[in-house]
């Protein structure tokens, strides 16, 4: 036993110290992601209908099953756990969510005819980090029968070294009333999970075969696992598993003739006994209702279903409240029929919201062809990629992250999450810093920070193998930093938040009501933040004096590495044109405009922090990369940017494939109004047989021999995220003076329009956000329940209304 304890603290120890050394990488002025408490619980499993976690690497971990039980055939088919594509539901979401207080989800499960309603609220006090509730409703839909059986599973885990149990009496025939599991770990302190029987109303299958007399379902049935912390996250797979030895006892029991109905055969074992993995299973007939309470010990109060009930009357008015202060749709958006889709949208953006913890496949051989310098590197790189001893495990790591999709793309993306952020800023900036920093602290001492964040065998489990490995030499659109500008343009306006009713206020605004405190986060961040930087300039550096090219500055020119001949799926536009064959000498356009805006960024942090040399040093890189934009890219043929590549001839050519690449200058807030290229970028954005549609701008033009060609990823469909950096610069021109400001403004007015319009039409119709739009018919395609860039059509809504050209100077 002695020895069993010290392999134990051992085992502590070093996980301990392998947090200590990671934390000299990581940026934490307070305790990592701890020092916000209203932060800690949530449904941070967001690739689960529903699943509670704590944002702790190790700790106590919860979920949801559920299944229609009236036949044999289909029931290990209609369980729900994981959310999936085309899964036969009619939607499902949170219809109102703030991270800090809960909020309300609906499922809307047209395949078991039922709809799941989830109330999750928190509710503080204590020292460790407040306690939490759900309320769980069944509402049988139209169509479904008259007595519908649904069998309910909710199941409790510990990881690590903490102690979760059942402390009701064993009882063979399951357990009356209150279920009752007690449990404790180091960073949680003593606590109880409960899972409550629910009103008088709930109603049960009553007893149709001789099986029910020992196994009732006007009872609870519970069974204890002992599970490796490796497979918790198989809850699904581990039920049917231990579902099936009770179906074979039963059937050798009673025999296939008289085998019991569906609703008792499937049901797990009345087994309570020592072990990590809780699972309670309930039989409904019809409706019905209870509820999951978290109680921390450290709480004065322990919750109970009274205190889940206030929790969420006033969940629901705060969140309608802060809505109407920061989200509020502008006209023509504010009617009431688009409240619902606006409150809808945010709240599943910011109701993806993961704490995701696990270790990653990195490849860091560093082989010499990863440098893609050489002509047909492409082929060279897939045969490195081969070679077998490569890729490690690394980690474990841990990230808090707003998701893409829960069902298809349930990980931390780096490109989106900046667009993930711009709405969120505006619901709780110190929320957005807290994700902010989570994605930095993952950085390696080069600079580097891997574009896909895939830890853990959960999350791997969604990716196919070839795209699970991270490469240290591939980038991606350094999006987050958008998140920094729009920081250090709110510190100039502090006074909005003094006089806010929301009691979370000073929480959710720390940094901009205190501005030496959001200017201590940036200074303490810088060094990472330039270690970022100059890692894109050595990486992603591309050739100007091989080639004779002539440019102001014989340095800022950009390639992406990780490209193939039909994909440079490290610049986020995948499968977008670019020059044929792959040559080492390329320049991209949006790599280069990306390159500004992340100088741009770093020049005004430099001057918000005092840091006034590197101010001066960002600047020079500023103006040169500006100036080579217009030098290298600028076609005076095409009368548009384009990439360029080297000919036969070894000499500097354009390559033009109008679209998304071709206004990326313009979109990343580079072309001044007064920008002789402005009135052709607007020609071609406004152009109906170029980039215009009636749904918003497409990624290809009309014109291009490529349009709809393909995989036709990038190559037509209209995308939220560029969209709304293309709404972003209209309204930037219209409230500059200048030759171009009146037509802008127009634009503006429609492009926010024809955006805002079709995502709601389609959301009606689909009751679903989609990943990217038909241009010529709008339909929503490709991932359903695309709630993280697409949500940015929540953010376009509470722009200013431009209809009236005299409004053109309001503020944004």
């Amino acid at each position: 036993m002695i020895q069993l304890w010290r392999v134990q603290a051992l085992a502590v120890f070093l996980c301990w110290l392998q947090l200590a050394l990671g934390q000299d990488q990581a940026v934490l002025s307070e305790n990592t992601g701890r020092s916000n408490e209203t932060l800690l619980w949530g449904p941070y499993r967001p690739n689960l209908y529903f699943g509670v976690r704590p944002r702790l690497p190790k700790s106590l971990t919860t979920g949801l099953l559920w299944a229609k039980v009236d036949s044999f055939q289909d029931v290990q088919n209609n369980f729900r756990h994981t959310c999936e594509q085309h899964e036969g539901m009619a939607g499902y979401g949170w219809d109102e969510y703030d991270v800090r207080i809960g909020g309300r989800q609906t499922i809307h499960d047209a395949g078991n005819m039922i709809d799941i309603t989830t109330e999750f609220v928190k509710i503080p006090g204590g020292q460790h980090g407040g306690s939490w509730g759900v309320r769980i409703r069944g509402t049988p839909r139209e169509n479904a029968p008259e007595h519908l059986v649904t069998s309910m599973i909710f199941y409790g885990a510990m990881e690590g070294f903490g102690r979760l149990q059942v402390s009701n009496e064993e009882d063979d025939l399951g357990i009356e009333g209150v279920v009752k599991m007690e449990g404790s770990s180091n960073e949680l302190g003593d606590f109880t999970l409960e899972v409550t029987e629910g009103p008088d109303s709930n109603m049960h299958p009553p007893r149709r075969h001789k099986s029910y007399d020992s196994k009732p379902l006007d009872r609870s049935i519970v069974s204890s696992l002992q599970v490796e912390d490796a497979n918790i996250w198989q809850a699904k797979s581990l039920l049917f598993q231990h579902m099936k030895t009770e179906i074979d006892q039963m059937i050798s029991e009673y025999g296939q003739e008289n085998a019991p109905p569906p609703w008792q055969i499937f049901t797990i074992a009345n087994n309570v006994r020592e072990g990590n993995m809780h699972i309670v299973q309930k039989v409904f007939d019809g409706a019905f209702e209870f509820d999951v309470m978290f109680s921390s010990g450290s709480a004065p109060e322990p919750v109970d279903s009274n205190s889940i009930s206030e929790a969420i009357k006033t969940a629901t008015k705060a969140f309608s409240d802060r809505f109407s202060k920061v989200l509020a749709p502008k006209a023509p958006f504010n009617k009431s029929k688009y409240q619902t889709f606006a409150h809808s949208m945010f709240s599943n953006l910011i109701g993806g919201i993961g704490y995701f913890y696990g270790d990653a496949l990195v490849d860091r051989s560093y082989a010499p062809e990863y440098e893609e310098e050489n002509e047909g590197f492409w082929e060279e790189t897939a045969e490195a990629r081969q070679r077998q001893g490569a890729v490690k495990l690394e980690g474990p790591a841990e990230l808090y992250t707003s998701i893409p999709s829960r069902p298809f793309f349930p990980r931390g993306f780096l490109w989106d999450e900046g667009f993930h952020l711009v709405p969120i800023a505006e619901w709780d900036m110190d929320l957005t810093l807290e994700i902010v920093k989570s994605w930095f602290n993952l950085m390696d001492e080069d600079g580097w920070i891997g574009r896909e964040q895939i830890l853990g065998p959960e999350a791997r489990s969604k990716v196919p193998q070839e795209f699970q490995v991270q490469y240290p030499h591939y980038a991606n659109p350094p999006t987050l930093f958008l998140i920094f500008e729009a920081l250090i343009d709110k510190l100039g306006n502090v006074g909005s938040f003094k006089n806010s009713a929301d009691p979370l206020e000073s929480v959710r605004s720390a940094h901009l009501q205190d501005p030496e405190k959001a200017k201590k986060y940036l200074r303490d961040l810088y060094p990472l933040l330039k270690r970022h930087y100059f890692w894109f300039r050595k990486t992603q550096r591309a050739d100007i004096k091989s080639y004779d090219r002539e440019a102001f500055s014989t340095r800022e020119a950009y390639r992406w590495r990780g490209r193939s001949p039909t994909h440079v799926l490290t610049s986020g536009l995948d499968d977008y044109p670019r020059p044929q064959p792959p040559h080492p000498g390329e320049l991209h356009t949006d790599l280069i405009s990306w390159m500004g805006m992340m100088t741009r960024s770093m020049r005004r942090i430099a001057d918000t922090i005092g840091e006034a040399d590197d101010a001066k040093e960002f600047k020079g890189y500023e103006t040169a990369i500006i100036r080579n934009i217009d030098d290298l890219h600028w076609s005076k043929k095409e009368q548009t940017y384009c990439d360029a590549t080297i000919d036969d001839y070894e000499e500097s050519v354009h390559v033009c494939h109008k679209g998304y690449i071709s206004i990326f200058p313009f979109l990343a807030g580079l072309l001044p109004a007064d920008s002789p290229r402005l009135g052709a970028v607007l020609d071609l954005i406004s152009d109906p047989e170029e980039l215009w549609s009636p749904y918003g701008i497409r990624s290809l033009s009309k014109s291009s021999p490529d349009y709809h060609t393909g995989e036709d990823y990038w190559r037509s469909p209209v995308w939220m995220n560029i969209n709304y950096l293309a709404v972003k610069a209209l309204f930037d021109i219209s409230q500059s003076s200048g030759s171009h400001q009146k037509r802008a403004a127009k634009l503006y007015t429609s492009l926010r329009t024809n955006l805002v319009e079709n995502v709601f039409m389609e959301w009606e119709r689909t009751r679903f956000a989609w990943e990217q739009y038909h241009p010529e018919t709008g339909e929503g395609q490709r991932t359903q329940h695309f709630t993280g860039w697409t949500s940015l059509v929540v953010k376009i809504m509470a722009m200013p209304d431009l209809s009236n050209v005299k409004n053109i100077k309001e503020e944004l």
